[in-house]
């Protein structure tokens, strides 16, 4: 007997020393949770176990059980009791399950102090052995305090490589919408009666967390308009996260979202999902009509519980995010043909924005125009380009069926193009024309409208080089390089593409 004993301190023993090992390096705050909680109950012959990290005052912030109820109000429960109070006072405490309303016969909690903050604590319920249940002694008591005073300082410090990883995360977000902001690309242009109307609604709800759904045609700045209401909430200093849920593919969204723990699969990483990302601030979905019904189910889960489940996780993580969604689907008919789930699109939709399609506000073309001319202008080194009269006209005149986005695109190619101080009306009907006279190529792409414009132009000039690159307002030498790189013919008489290719 003497022998077993001397066994089992050996064993303890090593125990404390690898545990203390496992821990000198960088571990997250679950990990550490995680670590503890097993070599408690394997070392204490528990039945069940849980450790749990802890925030103030008093919440839960990870929590991993061994044979325990799988329920957080349990953890919650373990906590709040009165019977409790050395616990957090820094006590080994053995106390009869039915004391604290829990399940076991008799629970041992240790806590985890760091520098005199409780940053956790580990229970033990019901020690078993060979003859049946055996009761936790002082030598069981001196070990798990042990084990929960090596596990409070790497929980600390894993809580701030977690905090630091998040920061990063965040400010290079962040640093992303600083240089849209100063490049003018958050702005909301337009004086027009359904714009302003939009925008009183936004100052109106944007400093409550209600959620909002954003709905509008593809290219209408629904965007915008999200990160107009996180600019005028009390979130603002905190992240705005954004996510098309349509960019990204099937398989990876549910990590992008929700992120994903170490190990899942091999030579996966860990990472850190948007809607943690965003904590304290805004989360921006586009495109939520995208959503397969079981990410579905998922962000019903995020949105009714504020609660976030990576990949491969086993347990929550607790989240504070506001939540902006936006979508051109009819998500009604989606909900009828099953498609969509009807209580996440009414947890969604709790106050609604439709933005108006540039057609129907067209008083707005205008200043839009000016205001992509500054914003590319200065992008192409061509600030002191004006817009003639002309070249507005023909802009009124087209109903963009891309909206401000196609506008924008417009613009810029307009810009490219333009030969002289101004953008003339040719500029424009060239950026507008080349997406209906090359359908083999992408609208709007700008070196799909430059090779429209230079073929038409060799074609007015019937195909002499020299007079095409002077009015193009480049030499000749590189006319020529532009023909070689789109594969068109160099012959002096028959400018065209190359048969078969497009």
């Amino acid at each position: 007997m003497t022998s077993t004993r001397e066994g089992w301190r050996r064993a303890r023993l090593e125990t404390v020393l690898d545990l203390s090992l496992a821990l000198a390096g960088p571990r997250r705050e679950g990990e550490v949770v995680e670590e503890l909680v097993q070599r408690a109950v394997g070392l204490l012959d528990a039945s069940a176990g849980v450790a749990m990290s802890l925030r103030p005052p008093l919440e839960p912030s990870m929590v991993v059980g061994v044979g325990w109820p799988e329920d957080r109000g349990l953890a919650a429960r373990l906590l709040a009791s009165p019977r409790l109070r050395p616990v957090r006072e820094g006590e080994v405490l053995l106390v009869p399950g039915a004391a604290v309303g829990l399940p076991f016969g008799e629970i041992l909690i240790a806590p985890c102090l760091w520098r005199d903050e409780l940053m956790g604590v580990v229970a033990v319920a019901d020690k078993e052995a060979r003859g049946g249940q055996a009761h936790y002694d002082e030598e069981d008591a001196t070990f798990l305090r042990s084990l929960a005073l090596l596990a409070a300082p790497a929980i600390a410090s894993g809580r701030e490589l977690d905090e630091a990883h998040r920061r990063r995360l965040a400010l290079e977000e962040e640093n992303r919408v600083l240089r849209a902001e100063v490049e003018g690309e958050t702005g909301l242009v337009g004086e027009s009666s359904g714009l302003r109307g939009v925008v009183e609604l936004v100052r109106r709800i944007a400093p409550t967390d209600v959620t909002v759904l954003v709905r509008g045609e593809s290219g209408t700045g629904k965007e915008k308009i999200a990160r107009l209401i996180h600019a005028l909430s009390t979130r603002h200093a905190k992240p705005f996260v954004a996510l098309n849920c349509a960019a990204v593919p099937e398989t990876l969204l549910e990590a992008e979202l929700f992120g994903i723990e170490r190990g899942v699969a091999t030579g996966v990483s860990a990472r850190v999902g948007k809607i943690e990302l965003a904590t304290g601030g805004t989360l921006f979905l586009d495109e939520v009509g995208d959503l397969t019904p079981s990410l579905q189910a998922k962000l019903l889960r995020v949105v009714q519980e504020r609660e976030v489940e990576p990949v491969g996780a086993r347990q929550g993580i607790h989240v504070d995010v506001r939540l902006l969604t936006a979508t051109n689907r009819n998500l009604e008919e989606m909900i009828e043909a099953g498609e969509f789930r009807t209580d996440l699109y009414y947890r969604l939709r709790v106050v609604e924005l439709t933005l108006p399609p540039l057609r129907e506000r067209r008083e707005d073309i205008a200043l839009l125009a000016y205001h992509f001319l500054r914003l590319h202008g200065r992008k192409l080194g061509r600030e002191a380009l004006t817009i003639g009269r002309g070249a507005l006209e023909v802009l009124l005149r087209h109903d963009f069926p891309g909206n401000v986005r196609e506008l924008e695109n417009v613009l810029e190619a307009a810009i490219a193009l333009s030969a002289g101080a101004r953008i003339e009306a040719d500029d424009v009907r060239a950026a507008l024309g080349a997406a209906r006279s090359e359908p083999a190529f992408r609208p709007g792409r700008l070196n799909d409208v430059m090779r429209a414009h230079v073929l038409a132009t060799l074609k007015r000039c019937a195909g002499n080089r020299t007079a095409a690159a002077q009015e193009l307002g480049v030499d000749r030498s590189t006319l020529y390089r532009m023909l070689v790189r789109w594969n068109a013919s160099v012959d002096a008489k028959r400018i065209e593409p190359r048969r078969g290719l497009k």
